[in-house]
């Protein structure tokens, strides 16, 4: 019985966003704290559309810690997966909003700290969708667990999927960065990965056909690039190249985990066995309602 959706695993940690729009965070005043981590953004949103995700990972035994516990409790996550660790404080990025991409500094200690013991192969099994980031994959020992359970859930017939949403202020080493992506993007995973992560991975401006070139021949199927306002492009080797313009948002309060409404939008979507078109649609919905509401999507959304 598949009675997980999503198996979410990487990084949980807290977003203190600005205060002031479209400012730097060198003249921002102040912040307001949010349950944040895009894998926690994409479990989260699942949960509000009418899914069931597992959430994996793990925060310090702390102040920030216990908000974050808390916080997933009242958005009905799972627990069973939520390490606390003693030995290193919860992780924090401050971040800038912007109605463009924001600026942000980490400071990571605990969210890495993701272990085998927390995911058995039982649950995996019991999953429809494996989904994890770029960031999570970037230090370990999250990197090795998080390879070892996508090489079972692989086994086990579970899809894929990953956000490429590559930093060099996450992962200072991009070859390293891409030898590893390599090795997971071999098991076919649905791709989400934006405009800007792109040019972060490859240091320069790339063309929409290198960019889908390169994802295809290191295994991958399905690649949604995200465009912000330009819209979206999905590229896929078997139903081919499809574009769709992107929703008009009048007032965007802030960008910050739009990209992870987005693709937990398309997860639900592939789930519930919609096409390629209908999925981009139903995420890009989900995204829009996301620019317009800071923090996190209101409850009792329905995406049909």
């Amino acid at each position: 019985m598949k009675t997980i959706d999503i198996i979410c695993i990487g990084e949980v940690l807290i977003d203190l966003i600005g205060h002031q729009m479209n400012t730097s965070i060198n003249r921002t005043k102040d912040y307001h704290r949010f349950l944040g981590g895009s894998p926690t953004n994409v479990a989260v949103n699942a949960s509000k559309i009418g899914l069931k995700p597992l959430l994996v990972a793990s925060c310090g035994q702390d102040g920030f810690g216990d908000y974050i516990i808390r916080k997933l409790k009242s958005n009905s996550i799972d627990m069973s997966s939520i390490k606390k660790v003693n030995t290193e404080p919860t992780s924090v990025i401050f971040v800038s909003k912007s109605t463009d991409t924001p600026d942000f500094i980490p400071y990571r200690q605990a969210d890495c700290n993701i272990t085998i013991e927390q995911l058995t192969d039982d649950s995996i099994e019991k999953a429809k969708v494996f989904h994890t980031t770029c960031f999570a994959l970037s230090k370990n020992p999250a990197r090795e667990t998080i390879l070892n359970r996508a090489k079972k859930a692989k086994e086990l017939g579970v899809q894929l999927s990953i956000d490429i949403n590559f930093s060099e202020r996450i992962w200072p080493d991009r070859e390293e960065a891409k030898q590893v992506l390599s090795y997971y993007l071999s098991n076919d995973p649905l791709v989400k990965l934006s405009e800007d992560d792109c040019y972060r991975l490859f240091a320069e401006v790339k063309s929409e056909t290198f960019i889908f070139d390169y994802f295809h021949n290191l295994g991958v199927t399905t690649i949604c690039l995200t465009k912000g306002k330009k819209g979206v492009v999905v590229s896929d080797l078997k139903k081919g190249l499809f574009f769709q313009e992107a929703i008009y948002v009048k007032e965007v309060k802030d960008t910050t985990g739009a990209g992870d409404a987005f693709w937990a939008g398309f997860l639900y979507a592939q789930i519930n066995k919609k096409t390629i078109e209908e999925s981009v649609t139903i995420a890009q919905k989900l995204a829009s309602i996301k620019l317009q509401n800071i923090g996190n999507l209101p409850n009792d959304i329905d995406l049909e």
